[in-house]
């Protein structure tokens, strides 16, 4: 024989999708978002994204080399996580913090658990849940959209030193020059939860208020949701039970006191809620894949989040209830087997012997 012939069993199916064909187009869907950070951020987002991204995607190159193994930055998913955590991070998080935070995303996140296909949570949220506790003050930190100098002057926090906290005197003080009415620091959410103000829901939709560097054009993120659900990358039903439970259950608690508790369409529009539930609990390695289970992930990922963002300590809890519907994944899958084609629902019963 002039080959070897391999045999394989059914089903002798192919994939019409490769791996890096789906998260090149995830790239795709993602990058309107990117250019509208840009564009409301200035050079300080445009900073923050390109360097997480290329830590994430180096550090996936070293570890490959160390491990004297063939490089995987080709299946695009380490420019993904790159891409969520510069979005995901307040535009003048200091540079060096993003560095760790993406270093810890690709490594602890992702490497640590076996690559791509093994990791149990979504990488960028991990990454994001390390700056969130090691970064509190920076992470906090919000600046103001739109700024005139945006794209001449970096925003003062971006550049400070490693391992030093950024001089919030200096940042205040850049904040007063900027002369713009009615900013205080705060994100919808914040202004929600303390102060029971709500934004304006078409700006939030739209996208022109304080907020990370990626969450703030709903609108955006949603086209590039369904951008890839039109294309088959993304399955639906899971942005549709995560933004569905949170309406639901918002609204319930609206009804019982709207004085009190915000809309269920100022839910759905601020904070991270859309960015995580489009692009981040979608996660195909990270989500059950049982129909039941989808479902049941999703009502989860949107019910938790209400529930933080009501009664929490935190302003958000998307990254949280996200990490939790991770956790239960398995858990879902297993409870939610389908029963097997021609088997009883009931177990058979040994014959005595």
């Amino acid at each position: 024989m002039s080959g070897a012939v391999q045999l394989k069993t059914s089903p002798h199916l192919r994939g019409m999708h490769s791996v890096d064909k789906i998260m090149r187009h995830v790239v795709y869907a993602l990058l309107p978002v990117c250019v509208f950070s840009v564009l409301q951020f200035g050079i300080s987002a445009l900073a923050l994204i390109l360097v997480s991204t290329l830590v994430c995607v180096g550090t996936e190159h070293l570890f490959c080399r160390l491990q004297h193994r063939d490089t995987t930055v080709n299946d695009w998913s380490a420019v993904i996580t790159g891409l969520l955590v510069g979005l995901i991070l307040p535009p003048g998080f200091p540079i060096w913090m993003a560095v760790v935070a993406a270093f810890v995303s690709i490594a602890i996140g992702k490497l640590f658990f076996g690559g791509l296909g093994f990791n149990v949570f979504n990488p960028a949220l991990v990454g994001r849940a390390f700056a969130q506790a090691a970064f509190t003050v920076p992470i906090t930190t919000w600046t103001p959209g739109m700024a005139h100098r945006r794209f001449l002057e970096f925003i003062p926090t971006t550049w400070t030193l490693p391992f030093l906290q950024p001089d919030m005197e200096h940042f205040r003080a850049w904040v007063a020059k900027l002369e713009i009415d009615g900013f205080t620091g705060a994100t919808p959410l914040a202004m929600m939860k303390f102060e029971h103000l709500e934004a304006d829901k078409l700006e939030l939709f739209l996208g022109t208020l304080a907020s990370s560097a990626g969450e703030s054009s709903a609108f955006l993120i949603l086209l590039g949701g369904l951008y890839l659900a039109w294309r088959r990358f993304l399955d639906w039903r899971i942005p549709a039970g995560v933004l569905g439970s949170a309406f639901v259950v918002s609204g319930i608690f609206y009804l019982q006191n709207p004085d009190l508790y915000p809309t269920p369409v100022f839910t759905l529009v601020s904070g991270g809620l859309m960015l995580g539930a489009v692009f981040m609990a979608t996660d195909m390695v990270s989500s059950p894949v049982t129909p039941a289970g989808i479902w049941l992930y999703g009502i989860l990922i949107g019910s938790v989040t209400v529930v933080i963002r009501l009664f929490g300590g935190l302003n958000e809890g998307v990254m949280y209830a996200i990490l939790l519907g991770n956790a239960a994944t398995p858990l879902l899958n297993n409870l939610t087997q389908p029963r097997t084609f021609g088997a009883s629902r009931r177990p058979r019963k040994e014959n005595a012997t």
